[in-house]
């Protein structure tokens, strides 16, 4: 019996933190599990081949954007995840904010952010640093990005 039931609770250990991985936003640092600096094949053997890649060039250089259903991530300079975007109602940071989120809510559970008439900003905005921005419409978080500030 017990050779049968530690392997099976260790795999439901790990469906468990996986799953868990993946509906997570971690402010300055990832979402849905995808972390900044990870590669395009790190997040293709995360997430999978995604629905739609769009490549083009910007003021900053050439760039990826993988989009997957209500997730984008983008590679500035094609190299690395330098943004990751959702819109999911799933993800949600450990004390539970994300979209849907009211913005009274994101100002009490997220601590060092700073919130202006329609964006919640935690981070500071110079570039090189890791920021998180809650965008807000209608008192309500519609989307939160992880990424870095470019310019």
């Amino acid at each position: 019996m017990r050779r049968v039931l530690v392997p099976l609770l260790l795999s439901l250990a790990m469906l468990v933190a996986a799953g868990s991985a993946h509906a997570a936003i971690v402010p300055g640092k990832s979402i849905a599990g995808v972390k900044l600096l990870m590669t395009q094949q790190q997040v293709k053997n995360l997430l999978g081949e995604p629905v739609e890649t769009i490549t083009g060039s910007n003021e900053f250089g050439e760039f990826t954007v993988f989009k997957y259903r209500r997730l984008r991530v983008t590679f500035q300079g094609n190299a690395n995840v330098t943004a990751v975007k959702t819109t999911r109602r799933s993800e949600r940071t450990s004390k539970g904010i994300g979209v849907g989120s009211t913005r009274a809510q994101v100002k009490k559970r997220v601590t060092n952010v700073v919130c202006e008439r329609r964006i919640c900003t935690k981070g500071r905005l110079e570039p090189g640093r890791r920021v998180t921005v809650f965008r807000i419409f209608h008192r309500r978080v519609t989307s939160v990005l992880v990424g870095f500030v470019i310019d």
